[in-house]
């Protein structure tokens, strides 16, 4: 057998072999991830008593690969005056971003997650929760 065509051939066992692994790891991947998502849409959200939360700026961020969110909390005489999205990475829940804007509006964090984007919706509720939280 020439040379060329044996190195062909061990080419092509590697290639074939990486496939079958890839086949067999990428959805065992994808369970696991879902299955960490879906644990994240269990998690209560506390009501945080913004009579306990002193004047200030509070970071907070919470991760659920491959979902995550980064605030500022801003507070100001017992209550939320803003809430910035400093970083949100999300697969399709870039409809979640309004989530600060409803918190800010209902001075809580009991609002209801985005349709269709539930799990950046929680993910941004946890990162506020954990800057609040920081606050204390």
């Amino acid at each position: 057998m020439k040379k060329g065509l044996k190195a062909l051939l061990i080419v092509l066992a590697v290639i074939a072999v990486l496939v079958i692994a890839g086949a067999v790891a990428i959805p065992r991947l994808i369970a696991g991830i879902e299955k960490k998502l879906e644990t994240v849409v269990q998690i209560e959200i506390a009501d945080i008593d913004l009579s306990t939360v002193p004047d200030g700026t509070y970071q907070g961020s919470y991760e659920a690969m491959p979902v995550a969110a980064e605030v500022e909390v801003t507070v100001k005489d017992h209550s939320i005056t803003a809430i910035e999205l400093v970083k949100h990475s999300h697969g399709r829940g870039s409809a979640a971003e309004v989530i600060p804007d409803r918190v800010v509006a209902a001075q809580s964090l009991q609002v209801d997650a985005v349709s269709g984007a539930t799990h950046s919706s929680k993910v941004i509720l946890l990162a506020i929760e954990d800057a609040l939280k920081s606050a204390k």
